[in-house]
């Protein structure tokens, strides 16, 4: 970034941030989707996520979806729409503190085992396993061995989950760098929000490059026939999170389904892991 820095405690965003934070990254919108057409669109999602909710508990199937992204990439507002309507005893959201002492010795993957669904469950990660492949190594809390291992290991892991049927789907929603100083920039001003900005949040800021190269490892490694990434767009919030709902429902059969509403994905902000990382910049 080219422009000058300036500290997140002064309230007044620099224009050059507020200017380019929606077209950041190469974001392909210059305004956020209109209020009534977000709402319109979003509550017609939410109707087929209540009828795939029937569906899978009629069937036994069961649905994991992976949410990741750098910080403040929107992960935790999808899923809040994502699960509004939902019964929460058999739809829940998964965001896992630091590891204990104890959880730090077994197998990595260990601690995630027990939050798998059972039949009939979606469970939505609020960042994941993919910790040890992005945040990690970047902020320095694992080994640069650590890392390969779980590179080398995640492949095998997700080929056990689908082989034994779970609908796995792996969402990285991706934001550009004024996007996130602009979202860093509300959270520390807005007494609603502030606690969402934490320090590792602060030292992110200085570790693009950092977070993007270890992003582009984990595509190349982990990105699967039977586990693939899909890249969603997210300096729009709004239009993030209809993408994200799209892109499960139009993975899945379910009786009364809409295909028109729910094949009918923006791909101009939503592209497999292969093709995002075959035509993004040094800026994403």
């Amino acid at each position: 970034m080219s422009e000058p820095r300036f500290e997140l405690d002064n309230p007044d965003l620099p224009e050059w941030v507020e200017d380019a934070a929606i077209t950041s990254g190469n974001y392909p919108y210059d305004k956020r989707m209109g209020s009534k057409h977000y709402k319109r669109k979003l509550r017609a999602l939410q109707i087929e996520l209540v009828k795939l909710q029937h569906h899978l508990l009629d069937s036994g199937e069961r649905v994991a979806v992976v949410f990741e992204g750098r910080d403040a990439a929107g992960k935790g507002g999808t899923i809040s729409r994502y699960l509004r309507n939902l019964n929460h005893r058999h739809n829940r959201v998964v965001a896992l503190d630091k590891p204990t002492d104890r959880e730090k010795s077994q197998w990595y993957f260990q601690r995630y085992v027990p939050t798998l669904p059972a039949g009939g469950e979606q469970v939505l990660f609020d960042r994941s396993w993919y910790n040890r492949a992005v945040v990690e190594p970047v902020m320095g809390f694992c080994t640069a061995a650590q890392t390969a291992n779980f590179l080398d290991e995640t492949p095998k892991f997700e080929r056990m989950l689908t082989d034994d049927g779970v609908h796995l789907f792996k969402i990285w929603l991706n934001i550009g760098r004024e996007t996130q100083l602009k979202r860093f920039h509300d959270r520390r001003h807005d007494p609603l929000k502030v606690w969402k900005l934490s320090p590792v949040d602060l030292k992110a800021l200085e570790k693009w490059d950092d977070y993007t190269a270890a992003r582009n490892v984990m595509f190349e490694t982990t990105d699967t026939d039977f586990a693939p990434w899909t890249v969603i767009r997210a300096n729009d919030k709004r239009r993030a999170r209809l993408a994200a709902m799209q892109v499960v429902l139009s993975k899945l059969d379910y009786p009364g389904r809409d295909g028109d509403l729910v094949n009918n994905i923006d791909d101009s902000i939503v592209s497999p892991a292969r093709h995002f990382m075959s035509h993004c910049s040094d800026s994403e």
